[in-house]
């Protein structure tokens, strides 16, 4: 299916011509951009002397311009010290990040260009992921070394002055305004659902605040590794799509990357094979490793806000009531409900 498909009748013509004006600061000549995702922000491949790459239209509204010159800057060095992840490119006249004007269908909004990324996504969300167990294993160790590395070169980072980025941390992920949007008072919910997210939000803020205090170790994180976002080549994987980066806890970040997968049958190999390959490059005590229910419970309340937000997703409402059962379920399982 084209990833025009669904989008309201005068979008994708709008969002075609804003890539081709963007493209005309790298490349005036290069062949019309083909549009391959439009979620956060619009992605299009495109053609730069020959070799593709990928344009972004950021989202109006979510990050602003020294939050998004701080991704590209945290994106470059993460390349040079060996992660495997989009760099950025510059225009002909050297900047990372250009600005255009408010059009008739279209805010003012940001554009940049990153190197392609070969390979494929390791799957699908809502899809059983197609691998046999033998393969996952090596898959998430590979993931689990991948998302260490990025910590550590993080952590050896001397932040460039202006540096911003959102953080993931009580306040964003249980304060009165969260990141992705108050999960717990959603139109939509259920009176039982609404009451029940607020008294597990409430029931969950000490023991975060205690994680806090006690130092469980946070810094730069992905935040958003899903199938999607984690591309497989062989025996190499990379990581696309920062755009939810910022501050968090490395726990969450190991979390996300496992959320999708609690039903898999192969689930015992995945957490396993993630948690070796992270501990081959970095500490990970047992004692931090505990928090994972905590943190798997975090990131599925985070949905219900995110979902909420997009009234426009296919049977959004349906969705996102499921995504409150869920984190229920999953917060009752583990007993911190």
């Amino acid at each position: 299916m084209s990833a025009a498909a669904g989008l309201p009748k005068n979008l994708a013509p709008a969002l075609a011509a804003r890539a081709r004006e963007a493209l005309a600061r790298w490349s005036p000549s290069e062949p019309r951009p083909q549009l391959l995702k439009y979620r956060e922000n619009a992605v299009f491949r495109v053609e730069l002397g020959g070799r593709p790459a990928a344009l972004r239209l950021h989202r109006p509204g979510y990050h602003d311009e020294a939050a998004l010159r701080s991704e590209l800057a945290w994106l470059a060095m993460l390349r040079a010290g060996g992660i495997n992840a989009p760099s950025p490119l510059a225009t002909a006249d050297g900047n990372l990040l250009v600005e255009l004007p408010a059009c008739a269908e279209l805010g003012r909004q940001h554009a940049d260009v990153m190197s392609w990324v070969d390979g494929e996504p390791l799957g699908e969300t809502g899809v059983p992921l197609a691998h046999p167990p033998e393969r996952l294993a090596a898959i998430f160790a590979a993931v689990g070394a991948g998302m260490a590395d990025l910590h550590s070169l993080s952590d050896r980072w001397m932040l460039p002055a202006g540096f911003r980025r959102h953080a993931w941390n009580l306040d964003g992920l249980l304060g009165n305004a969260p990141l992705w949007g108050r999960f717990w008072d959603c139109e939509g919910l259920s009176t039982a659902q609404s009451q029940a997210l607020s008294a597990l939000r409430h029931s969950l803020r000490p023991h975060l605040r205690r994680l806090a205090e006690n130092g469980l170790d946070y810094g730069l994180i992905h935040a958003d590794l899903v199938r999607e976002n984690i591309f497989v080549r062989g025996d190499e994987v990379a990581f696309i799509d920062f755009d939810d980066a910022g501050f968090g806890w490395r726990m969450f970040d190991i979390a996300t990357a496992l959320s999708k997968n609690l039903n898999e049958p192969a689930w015992d190999v995945i957490r396993a094979s993630l948690v070796a390959g992270y501990r081959s490059r970095r500490a990970l005590s047992d004692d931090d490793l505990a928090t994972l229910p905590l943190f798997l419970v975090l990131r599925s309340l985070t949905y219900i806000g995110w979902i909420a937000q997009r009234p426009e997703v296919p049977h959004a409402e349906r969705r996102m009531r499921r995504f409150a059962e869920e984190a229920l379920d999953l917060a009752a399982v583990h007993a911190l409900a």
